[in-house]
C-alpha cells in the first residue's frame, strides 16, 4: 500500500471513529421496560436514572393523569394553560405527571428543553421550570444550541439556581435515561403524538381532553369510582 494509499486509509478511519463516538453520544440510552407497570407513578430506579416522577398535587392520588408531551410542540403549548389550570383546581386529590416525549425529528429543541426541566427538578424546581419554558416556548423554540442553552441559564438564574451545577446537568447522563424512559414508555403503551393523555391508564380522545368540561367530567367519574367526592369549587 503507497504512502498516499495509507494516508487516505487512515483519514477514513478517524473519520469513520469520530461519527461513531458522535453516534454514541446522541444515541437514546436503551431502557429495559419489560417490568414496568406505564400506568403507574414511576419511583427512582436503575431505569429511570435514579430520577422519580415528579407529581403535581396528590402523589398517592388513586386517580392520575399523565401527559406525555413535547415542550417544543405548539398544540402542547396551547393546551398548557388549561391543563395548568384544571390540575391546579384539583391539586388536593388529582395526581399529574408529565412525560417527556420529544419529538425531535420536528422538534430540535425539544430535548434540551425536557433536560432543562430534569435539571432544574434536581435542584427541586421542576414544576417552577416546567412553568417558564412552557410560558416561554416561543422566545426558545427557534433558538441555535449556544442561544438556547443561555436563554436556559437565564431561567435557572431566574429561579435561584445553582447554575453550574444546572448547566452541568444539562448533559447528565442520568436526565438522559429518564427522558429515555419516558419514551420507551410512551411508546410502549401507545403514545403517538404530543399531547396524548391517559387519565388512570386509559387513553383519552382528543374530544375529551381538548375540552375542559368533558376532561372534568372524566376526572369526576374517576374520582367517583376511586370513592373520593369530587372537589365543587371547580367551574
Amino acid at each position: 500500500m503507497s504512502k498516499k494509499t495509507w494516508i487516505i486509509f487512515i483519514i477514513l478511519v478517524v473519520g469513520l471513529l469520530a461519527a461513531l463516538v458522535v453516534s454514541s453520544r446522541n444515541a437514546s440510552p436503551k431502557i429495559d421496560i419489560s417490568s414496568i407497570n406505564a400506568n403507574s407513578i414511576q419511583p427512582a430506579s436503575a431505569a429511570n436514572g435514579n430520577i422519580a416522577e415528579h407529581v403535581f398535587g396528590k402523589a398517592d392520588s388513586k386517580v392520575v393523569l399523565v401527559e406525555y408531551g413535547d415542550f417544543q410542540c405548539p398544540a402542547c403549548g396551547v393546551a398548557y394553560p388549561r391543563i395548568k389550570a384544571i390540575t391546579e383546581a384539583y391539586k388536593d386529590e388529582l395526581g399529574f405527571v408529565f412525560r417527556n416525549f420529544p419529538l425531535m425529528a420536528i422538534h430540535a429543541n425539544a430535548k434540551a428543553a425536557a433536560a432543562t426541566v430534569e435539571a432544574a427538578g434536581l435542584q427541586g424546581k421542576y414544576w417552577e421550570m416546567y412553568n417558564m419554558i412552557y410560558q416561554n416556548q416561543k422566545a426558545w423554540s427557534n433558538l441555535s444550541g449556544t442561544e438556547r442553552t443561555g436563554v436556559f441559564v437565564g431561567y435557572a438564574a431566574a429561579l435561584g439556581l445553582d447554575e453550574a451545577k444546572f448547566e452541568t446537568d444539562l448533559t447528565n447522563p442520568a436526565i438522559a435515561k429518564k427522558i429515555s424512559f419516558d419514551q420507551t414508555i410512551g411508546k410502549k403503551i401507545g403514545a403517538d403524538a404530543t399531547p396524548t393523555f391517559y387519565l388512570n391508564g386509559v387513553k383519552l380522545t382528543n374530544e375529551v381532553w381538548g375540552d375542559d368540561a368533558k376532561l372534568k367530567a372524566a376526572i369526576d367519574s374517576e374520582f367517583k369510582k376511586a370513592g373520593i367526592t369530587p372537589p365543587t369549587t371547580i367551574k
